[in-house]
């Protein structure tokens, strides 16, 4: 049973913080890697941020070093906390599964998608 489900979008203001959680059935959780896209409108989705099942995490530039990306595996849950943002990271924000999750084309499954909008 695949399923990925976002939540914890919505409004805030530059400069503050928001959490993304990813709540994931159990063999979609346990794919090779785990990560986070956003696509803006107009915009083409770009990977943010991917954590594989036994290496390090890896950020798009845009946003190293203001977001982090973690695990719960008591959970099956993903995060993405979101700090220090601006009104470039207004976008839709989806998590995904599959075995190359830093680039669409590696990703096996998506969740429907949270908004994100920074003003």
């Amino acid at each position: 049973d695949v399923q990925l489900v976002e939540s914890g979008g919505g409004s805030v203001q530059a400069g503050g913080s928001l959490r993304l959680s990813c709540a994931a059935s159990t063999d979609t959780y346990n794919s090779p890697c785990l990560g986070w896209f956003r696509q803006a409108p107009g915009k083409e989705r770009e990977g943010v941020a991917a954590i594989n099942e036994h290496g390090p995490e890896s950020y798009a530039a845009s946003v190293r070093g203001r977001f982090t990306i973690s695990k719960d595996n008591a959970k099956n849950t993903l995060y993405l906390q979101m700090n220090g943002v601006n009104e470039e990271d207004t976008a839709m924000y989806y998590c995904a599964a599959g075995f190359v999750c830093t680039h669409s084309a590696g990703v096996r499954y998506w969740g429907q998608g949270t908004q994100v909008t920074v003003s």
